[in-house]
């Protein structure tokens, strides 16, 4: 563990939460003069204690180590605001209802942040057999390739998997307006746009 939660963390998230330190001491069986050490610098809580002390405190026990903690807005949960996360070391891909602090193999990800796509991530939309066909022209080298495709509704999230050496194309059923396409480019980032209408003659 390269880093370990400080007394000046401890002490801004128990004021953020509004706490005494005898009240934090209270919810996780210690004394007061305990807590006050930790917030001074003159101990440290037993690793045993980050796990209740992280939940006491209102955030994750990477947020409490790192020093910095994401405050989710989107309490609820919702489809169309939620937030993907991709691991640059393993390619993971977490996708979550709404933003928040998630690591993979030792690093703290960053949330994504779609764009409209340039010429090279250019999505060809087209209607077949009733489900929606996405195609890039895109390299799919192992160093440089589309890594997963989405269509994200407002109720559900249909993602498909790639890799390097297949083909950059999907297929996404029960298209509806309003839904978004999203690529992800291992070199470039994500990228979005809206799905395409189906016409009455597709």
């Amino acid at each position: 563990m390269e880093q370990y939660v400080t007394g000046s963390v401890i002490r801004a998230l128990r004021e953020k939460k509004e706490l005494t330190q005898r009240q934090l001491a209270e919810r996780l069986s210690v004394s007061d003069k305990t807590v006050s050490k930790w917030e001074t610098g003159k101990g440290l809580p037993d690793i045993s204690l980050l796990e209740p002390l992280a939940a006491q405190l209102g955030v994750s026990v990477a947020e409490l180590l790192r020093g910095e903690w994401v405050e989710n807005r989107n309490r609820g949960g919702s489809v169309p605001r939620a937030s993907f996360y991709v691991c640059p070391v393993c390619g993971n891909v977490v996708y979550a209802l709404g933003k928040g602090s998630y690591s993979c193999c030792g690093i703290t990800l960053p949330s994504l942040e779609a764009e409209a796509p340039d010429e090279t991530h250019a999505l060809k939309q087209e209607w077949l057999d009733g489900e929606l066909y996405v195609t890039l022209a895109h390299s799919m080298e192992k160093k440089h390739f589309v890594s997963f495709a989405a269509l994200v509704s407002f109720d559900r999230v249909q993602l498909v998997k790639l890799y390097p050496e297949q083909e950059p194309a999907v297929r996404f059923a029960g298209v509806r307006p309003g839904d978004r396409i999203l690529v992800y480019c291992n070199r470039h980032g994500l990228f979005a746009e809206k799905a395409a209408r189906r016409s009455e003659t597709d």
